[in-house]
């Protein structure tokens, strides 16, 4: 039969003294692998907070959670937890001041998308931004197509920043309205203007086939120059 208020079992759950060396160790490779893994997750994941940040509330979160609906895990131990993390945030929050490399690492850098109405492929790659979510985040900013985008950049917080180009500089490029993205062809059906749509570049072709000097794909859609409606 369970004791009310037995000070031991409600402090420490009948363990020794010593156990909190371990949830101290525990505690500190935990907020490591959190730290870790949603840093490999990217951006995209932890929109809005910073991967650190989401680190700190689902570490907080999770110590804070247990002892509340289980009468085996004691408070002490939580405790500790929550004076580790709080350690462990000043110790980062310190080092990402005095370190520009180990602030980069933790909050990631702000990285270009769109450079002059072309994908920049290779920061693209490794976003693992997908294209499909990438042209719903320009479509919410009323865009038609990347002509009409002069740069767009991946913020450290997963945001996109998009800087446009005047109307009168607007040139023919890849439709992202999924009706005209879908007639995307690996056949050029006439001599126009068309976008490749892996990398967005925008030539003139003849009709055939054709691959992009950009990125060696094969897959084109006619290019459209309309200009933003705002």
């Amino acid at each position: 039969m369970i004791e009310i208020f037995e000070w031991n079992r409600l402090l420490y759950n009948d363990l020794p003294e010593s156990f909190l060396l371990e949830v101290i160790f525990r505690s500190t490779i935990m907020f490591t692998v959190l730290l870790l893994t949603l840093k490999v997750a990217g951006k995209r994941g932890v929109k809005q907070l910073s991967v650190f940040e989401t680190v700190i509330i689902i570490a907080l979160g999770s110590a804070a959670g247990d002892p509340m609906f289980y009468e085996e895990v004691g408070i002490i131990p939580p405790i500790t937890v929550f004076l580790v993390i709080i350690l462990l945030y000043r110790l980062v929050t310190w080092l990402t001041g005095k370190s520009k490399k180990f602030e980069e690492f933790i909050e990631g850098k702000t990285e270009c998308i769109i450079s002059e109405g072309k994908f920049s492929i290779a920061t693209f790659k490794k976003e693992s931004l997908a294209q499909d979510e990438f042209f719903s985040e320009l479509r919410l900013k009323s865009i038609e197509h990347l002509g009409q985008v002069k740069n767009a950049f991946m913020e450290t917080s997963g945001e996109i920043s998009v800087f446009y180009y005047e109307d009168h500089d607007v040139k023919p490029g890849l439709p992202i309205l999924p009706f005209l993205f879908k007639l995307k062809s690996k056949t050029i059906p006439a001599e126009g203007i068309y976008s490749c749509t892996f990398c967005g570049n925008t030539k003139s072709h003849k009709q055939g086939n054709a691959l992009c000097s950009v990125c060696a794909k094969s897959e084109w859609v006619e290019a459209i120059a309309t200009l933003r409606k705002t």
